[in-house]
């Protein structure tokens, strides 16, 4: 087979693992005339996939060949696809040709387990040490590790990748033995909690080598195990608090053909997708605990027709409405309609002056959601708060935007 008909085989099957951001590299170049390739700390995003994706990354895998038999995965042992397999050499030299012809600026490689978990690991290891040592490589690395590989192995990865990253699969461990049987959580976190300790060893000491210097994140599959968003949530929050993640990546389940009875027949709307990185923005930048995002929501799950942020207000009309001009920042982040740089505005502006809405109108586009639920110099919404359409007047339907409008 090809090399070119590999990547056409092996670019397709790396799709689905859509944890490939490069945001948090450390700042490098190779403006003094050694190696080749650069980041620049805020992520790579430039060229688009097949499905629609933005990245600039090289995202590919090793080999969709796998031992193991996922019932969710379309490269699974048992699944009927094209399989082919990449040598160290051709990942290495299509990686420092692509970069040549500025394709891309920086590489994602992930892999089915072929042989054992420690023989794919020292492949994906490998390539990361020939393009960093023999070529003088300085572009983005992101290495999907494979926890059930050797520690040593685990931290030679992070000796040469910017970032590493274990998926979680499923929220909860059930869904993990019913549909996953030759994976283990224990194995999992295990591996998270080395890749963590290894990150935190070299933030430590200033002269310490290099160890994924972008940190960690995951993946988890949303509608493949029943799992609630409520279920999803705790897993997430506890990941974070106990691995340092940088980023949790939901993937919603997508059915393949000759699919397991087990797995549900339909895919779950692409909204609940979006509303978990909503509701993950909550929990990581507003102050928001996994528990209260979903408080009062029915059967566990988030609302598709409005974002969390605003159907928690909506469900706690007693907390408002805030004092733009003297309420914490933290209870302004909860204010539906104020951003996180927004509210750090208001706090800087109101100390030179008392805020009014032409003010806040110069500091957000989202005033109008904001209005029922804050009090300014000049506005204080007694009654919209207790209006039974307030909903429905804060969600208004979509509209087909027109080119000739």
């Amino acid at each position: 087979m090809t090399t070119d008909a590999k990547l056409e085989i092996l670019a397709d099957a790396a799709k689905y693992d859509v944890s490939c951001a490069s945001s948090g590299a450390t700042t490098r170049d190779s403006r003094d005339g050694k190696g080749l390739g650069s980041t620049n700390g805020r992520g790579i995003c430039h060229s688009y996939t097949p499905d629609g994706r933005c990245v600039s990354l090289l995202k590919i895998l090793l080999t969709n060949f796998c031992q193991y038999d996922c019932a969710y995965c379309i490269n699974r042992r048992t699944s009927n696809v094209r399989r082919a397999r990449f040598t160290v050499d051709e990942v290495v030299k299509l990686t420092i040709g692509f970069y040549r012809r500025n394709y891309i600026e920086g590489l994602f490689l992930s892999s089915g387990i072929i042989r054992s978990a420690d023989h794919t690991m020292e492949q994906l290891v490998e390539v990361a040490r020939r393009l960093r040592q023999e070529h003088g490589f300085r572009g983005y690395i992101h290495l999907k590790t494979i926890p059930e590989a050797s520690p040593e192995l685990l931290a030679a990865a992070g000796r040469y990748a910017d970032r590493l990253s274990i998926n979680i699969e499923l929220p909860t461990e059930d869904g993990l033995t019913r549909l996953a049987p030759e994976k283990r959580s224990r194995t999992i976190r295990g591996a998270m909690g080395r890749l963590r300790l290894g990150i935190d060893e070299a933030e430590a000491e200033p002269k310490a080598p290099r160890f994924s210097p972008a940190g960690q994140s995951t993946q988890l599959i949303v509608g493949a195990d029943g799992a609630d968003d409520g279920a999803i949530l705790g897993t997430v929050a506890g990941l974070y608090a106990g691995y340092r993640l940088k980023r949790v990546y939901y993937s919603a389940f997508s059915p393949i053909p000759e699919a397991s009875q087990a797995l549900p027949a339909k895919a779950p709307p692409l909204q609940r997708e979006h509303r978990l990185y909503q509701a993950d923005w909550l929990m990581r930048f507003y102050g928001f605990a996994a528990e209260e995002i979903l408080a009062g929501a029915p059967d566990g799950m988030l609302d598709l027709a409005v974002d969390p942020k605003l159907a928690w207000a909506l469900r706690h009309r007693d907390r408002f409405p805030v004092d733009v001009n003297r309420a914490e920042r933290g209870l302004l982040l909860r204010v539906p309609g104020l951003g996180a740089r927004t509210v750090d505005r208001i706090v800087e502006a109101r100390r030179l002056h008392a805020l009014r809405l032409a003010d806040l109108a110069r500091l957000t586009g989202g005033l109008k959601r904001a209005l029922p639920f804050i009090v300014t110099a000049d506005h204080c919404p007694t009654r919209l708060l207790d209006r039974a359409d307030l909903r429905a007047r804060l969600t208004p339907p979509p509209k087909q935007l027109s080119l000739f409008a």
